[in-house]
């Protein structure tokens, strides 16, 4: 019999919604019943994609002894963190604070004013590796409850009173001497044997490759000096060894294109299988702008793999793609020497066993590879022709379970590399599905000007957008303003930033991730680290920073300034978390150049583009002569009967050129 959670939105919610545990979702009305019952609450956070979040189900939530007992003592709530991130992210500073670390699944018990006195993640169905089962914490704290309330009370209090402290945010100058902090740390992180920085688990390092990239591409025409000309090796080593490691791992999908969420160990063999739009929407931007064979390859299997997978039929992408299939994690993934022979025959499947680094051992589990491709093979044809023929096997597999839902914040960050990526391998079709997901979130999303998180299936979810949402779709508006050159996209944007500007700013300048008019939990959220995704508050500098280059509108990039200002500490000792920010500070420091292509379509105009599109943070818009929509566009003709190009920099333009060389 389905429980309270059979008419959600959420496909993770609804994948609980035969529990026999007496689940409820986030609100008042489970609150209220707490207190009547005078009952703890259990709050568990995870999402569709997480394989632990499936096994803690299977092992706990679905025997039917436990959930006799956790309904008879706790009130139990279930999020969805995608569709709810301000709940996620209190608890989650909460579980990091008594815990030191965190993850999901999470398990947090709290009072009747949703404060949390015990916090955790995955709990085995047995006692194992010292760590208690799920049932024996259920007891403990139904015990702690009942006969020992004092106690609770005061963990709940000064669990309350740290989460209430904000970090100290103290605004400091951010300049050329930041950006090179934050690659000195970097080059101390990097991993010079792998790749990527740090050891296992090894996340996939999107915004800060970004920020590299940026920082290698900036001119600096007064020169540099040894420490400075080093400096700039070390990060374009960093940036060329990441790229060519993840392209090559196991972590990225040799046959479909795309990504999995992070390599296990430190050498990126073994992923963990789920699929996030977020993370290849921000690598396909990544491979989309490195101007390398590499990088184009990477850049078009990954948008090809986007649109053929994640696309729904509203014009939008899914949220992510399972890592289990029948309930084996990386089953749709990976493969033995025996299957590739059997799919290929004989001497291709020998062939392709060694260039992909199949094993009778097997490099993951139970005999079976994850497919990799270390170096390029010496017959291309041929392993484009069987690359082509393994998809096609593969595909005959069950397939992962989809996450069908359309986050605002990643289908912005989609939306502005798939403009980037249609730009870079001159390629309609990623430009014509930008332009659909972001009608879809200026159509949809929009309501009576506020922006909702979620929608599924055409129909919008009640949640409001959160600061990443703000920030990163109205990215994408400006990206799709600039790339169309279409004016309309600008009143969306400014709308967004607008209205972030007025209910998400702090008094220093920063700006925290909920609105002044949200739900009040039990602190307000505000955290300006990066993570998997950028935080809100870098999302949302580089919206301004965009807007402002485009419109002339200064306002929009003292805020960003005084924004950026607020994590200048961040940047410099923990470049790591804040890849984003540094990104936006590259930019800034550069201008960013505003760069205006100005002529009647053909071959000398798009020579033009191209060139200018290959400044690192630059912004361009190309357009036909007499184009005045957009300000930057305003009393620009062609020079001589020829393409032009007008390059700015805070206002102040230098002589336009007609060759591509020049500019």
């Amino acid at each position: 019999m389905a429980n309270r959670l059979a008419d959600s939105t959420s496909p993770y919610l609804q994948q609980h919604a035969d529990n026999p545990v007496d689940w409820r979702e986030w609100g008042e009305e489970a609150f209220a019943e707490a207190r009547r019952r005078g009952l703890p609450i259990l709050l568990s956070v995870g999402y569709a994609a997480c394989h632990w979040c499936h096994v803690m189900a299977h092992e706990s939530f679905e025997d039917e002894a436990t959930a006799e007992y956790q309904n008879e003592h706790f009130v139990s709530i279930k999020v969805d963190r995608e569709e709810r991130p301000d709940v996620d992210a209190v608890y989650m500073q909460a579980t990091t604070a008594m815990t030191g670390h965190g993850g999901w699944p999470m398990t947090c018990v709290l009072d009747h004013d949703g404060n949390p006195f015990f916090a955790g993640t995955y709990f085995p169905d047995q006692p194992r590796h010292g760590q208690p089962s799920f049932r024996q914490v259920l007891e403990a704290l139904a015990d702690a409850w009942q006969e020992r309330p004092d106690d609770v009370r005061r963990t709940a209090e000064q669990v309350r009173e740290h989460l209430r402290r904000e970090a100290a945010l103290v605004p400091g100058a951010v300049d050329a001497r930041t950006l090179d902090q934050a690659v000195d740390v970097l080059a101390g992180e990097f991993d010079p044997m792998a790749g990527g920085f740090g050891g296992a688990p090894k996340f996939p390092p999107s915004m800060v490759l970004e920020f590299l990239r940026r920082y290698v591409g900036r001119p600096r025409p007064e020169g540099l000096d040894d420490e400075g000309s080093h400096r700039v090796r070390q990060a374009a080593h960093m940036l060329a060894r990441t790229v060519q490691a993840m392209a090559g791992s196991g972590m990225y999908d040799q046959l479909g294109g795309g990504f999995a969420r992070y390599a296990v160990d430190r050498g990126w063999v073994v992923p963990h299988f789920e699929k996030m739009l977020y993370d290849n929407a921000l690598l396909l931007g990544v491979y989309a702008r490195l101007g390398t064979d590499l990088g184009d390859r990477i850049a078009r299997e990954t948008a090809e793999f986007m649109l053929r997978e994640l696309r729904t039929p509203e014009g939008g992408f899914a949220s992510a793609l399972d890592a289990d299939t029948e309930g084996v994690e990386g089953k749709f993934y990976a493969w033995t020497p025996a299957q590739l022979v059997e799919a290929l025959g004989d001497e291709d499947g020998a062939w392709a066993t060694e260039l992909l680094g199949v094993t009778v051992e097997g490099t993951f589990e139970h005999g079976t590879s994850t497919l990799q491709l270390r170096h390029a093979p010496d017959d291309p044809e041929r392993w484009a022709r069987l690359r082509a023929r393994l998809l096609e096997v593969r595909e005959e597999r069950v397939r992962p379970a989809r996450d069908d839902k359309v986050v605002a914040a990643w289908n912005g960050l989609a939306v502005s590399s798939l403009v980037a990526a249609a730009q870079r391998l001159d390629e309609p079709a990623f430009l014509d599905a930008a332009l659909a997901a972001g009608t879809l979130l200026r159509d949809l999303h929009l309501r009576g000007g506020r922006l909702r998180r979620v929608s599924r299936d055409g129909v919008v979810g009640e949640a409001d957008g959160v600061l990443e949402d703000l920030g990163c779709v109205a990215a994408a508006f400006v990206d799709l303003a600039a790339a169309t050159a279409d004016a309309a996209w600008l009143e969306p944007a400014r709308l967004l930033l607008d209205d972030a500007l007025a209910r998400f700013r702090a008094d220093d300048g920063g700006f925290h991730d909920t609105g002044s008019d949200a739900e009040a939990l039990v602190a307000r959220p505000r955290d300006p680290s990066d993570n998997a995704s950028p935080s809100g508050l870098s999302s949302t500098i580089h919206a301004l920073v965009s807007y402002a280059a485009l419109t002339a509108e200064d306002a929009y990039r003292t805020a960003a300034e005084e924004a950026l200002a607020t994590v200048s500490s961040l940047m410099a000792r923990a470049p790591r978390f804040a890849g984003w920010s540094l990104a936006a500070a590259e930019a800034m420091l550069d201008g960013p150049r505003e760069v205006a292509v100005v002529g009647r379509p053909g071959p000398e105009r798009d020579a033009l583009a191209r060139a200018a599109r290959a400044l690192p943070g630059a912004l361009v818009v190309v357009a036909e002569p007499g184009a005045s929509g957009i300000p930057l566009m305003r009393e620009r003709g062609e020079v001589g009967g020829a393409p032009a190009a007008y390059v700015c920099r805070h206002h102040v333009c230098a002589a336009p050129v007609t060759d591509p060389a020049a500019l």
